[in-house]
């Protein structure tokens, strides 16, 4: 797939540089001059070379790098994905034996780098996932992890290897996309072969439990945090407790230390006085798999409505899309409403927003990328049940060029409307 999308490319690139040739009356009479009385491929070669002198330089030039000494450890990066980096970190250093890339806070540059990059027809977590490519692979990353999403996301590694190689980059992909659904033994011969040949299985798998059971307690931390951040009485306080709690999760090795971990961060976020109402305002967030979990591609749409002082529920997350997921129950929720599977998260938005609904909800957001199919195809569901329930909901979608500034009007508009709404039916 890759050699036949370069090799697409290289023709639309022959064809616009032949005219660029026909414009240039000096190239083509040299052109013309250098080949008369040649072979057909001696012909070719040459204005092949007269061609490469008219391509415009490269947007990233090849890095030199050093030839790798066969001792040393793999350098392996994954994308940015929400507060996961912290168990992405442990997957590294426990299960592979190797070390990890930390990138750190996205800028505006890696979703530029990204967008420029990419097509512009392709979602938006494609464009930040190859941003983070490339900050990785700039930050010195070997080996780049891909395994995102159950949707096109799922197709896209192969793609972003490509684009990745013709900007010049030198480096391995491990993309776990390409073995879903295999024996478990090809995971761990593509792990040896790209990572550590002296992978140890016993000790992977052992570690790859405690990789699960740290994203279930990263999940339950966060649940607390947004169910409760939202009436601190000192501002900053919660995200204080979150940031020591992810630092001491972050610098777990064993099984032991995660349990602590979990403990410590709990009891301290516990702690953090709040002045909670008695029925605050309750909102649910549902929606795509990548731009709902991602802080940095939902432009933090969730400290935005702490802010409000709201008391928010979100049920995606890594736990209950990939470790707990059962579509066959979820679809018997929502029967009333859908009868097939209608995508990777399509069921889990519904479901959720019908449960915020039966809950005695305020109000729901739903949050997408720009050109999600599935994510489209539950619009008109959702407001099937915003009919049904009387429940108000916000539908934002996101692209590369989304703002700050608009979306804060919209999240300020619903909060003032859901909680007037409120105050009236009290």
């Amino acid at each position: 797939m890759a050699e036949k999308l370069r090799a697409a490319r290289q023709a639309a690139d022959f064809a616009s540089d032949s005219e660029k040739i026909d414009g240039h009356a000096g190239l083509s009479d040299a052109v013309g001059a250098s080949v008369r009385g040649g072979d057909a491929d001696v012909r070719n070669a040459r204005i092949w070379l007269q061609l490469d002198k008219l391509r415009p330089p490269k947007l990233v030039e090849p890095r030199k790098r050093k030839k790798k000494d066969r001792h040393a450890r793999t350098r392996v990066a994954f994308f940015r994905y929400s507060y996961y980096d912290i168990a992405f970190k442990y997957f590294v250093e426990q299960v592979l034996d190797a070390d990890y890339v930390a990138l750190p806070e996205p800028t505006k540059r890696t979703l530029e780098q990204g967008t420029r990059n990419s097509n512009d027809f392709v979602c938006a977590p494609f464009k930040h996932i190859l941003g983070d490519f490339i900050d990785a692979l700039e930050a010195g990353a070997d080996v780049l992890v891909q395994f995102a999403g159950p949707c096109r996301l799922g197709y896209y590694g192969e793609l972003q290897e490509s684009i990745l190689r013709d900007m010049g980059y030198e480096f391995e992909m491990l993309n776990f996309a390409t073995l879903t659904g295999k024996p478990l033994n090809e995971y761990i011969g593509v792990c040896k072969k790209k990572i550590n040949p002296d992978l140890s299985v016993a000790h992977g798998v052992r570690c790859m439990l405690a990789v699960f059971k740290m994203i279930e307690n990263l999940d339950e931390a966060n649940d607390f945090y947004l169910a409760h951040a939202g009436f601190e009485v000192e501002p900053g306080s919660f995200d204080r407790a979150l940031a020591a709690y992810h630092d001491d999760m972050r610098a777990a090795v064993t099984e032991r230390d995660i349990a602590d971990a979990q403990r410590r961060g709990l009891d301290a976020m516990k702690a953090v006085p709040i002045s909670k109402p008695v029925d605050p305002v309750r909102v649910g967030i549902v929606g795509e798999y990548f731009t709902a979990a991602d802080a940095a591609s939902n432009l933090g749409v969730e400290r935005k409505l702490l802010g409000m002082g709201v008391e928010l529920h979100r049920m995606l997350n890594m736990t209950n899309r990939n470790l707990r997921y059962n579509e066959k129950n979820l679809r018997a929720g929502i029967s009333d409403y859908v009868k097939f599977d209608m995508g990777p998260t399509s069921s889990m938005t519904i479901a959720a927003a019908k449960r915020y609904a039966e809950e005695g909800f305020d109000g729901v957001v739903h949050l997408k990328s720009s050109g999600c199919t599935p994510e489209i195809d539950c619009v008109p569901v959702l407001q099937r049940i915003s009919r049904d329930y009387s429940i108000p909901m916000l539908f934002l979608s996101y692209d590369s060029q989304t703002s700050d500034t608009g979306l804060d009007t919209r999240l300020e508009a619903f909060y003032d409307m859901i909680a007037r709404r409120k105050k009236v039916l009290l």
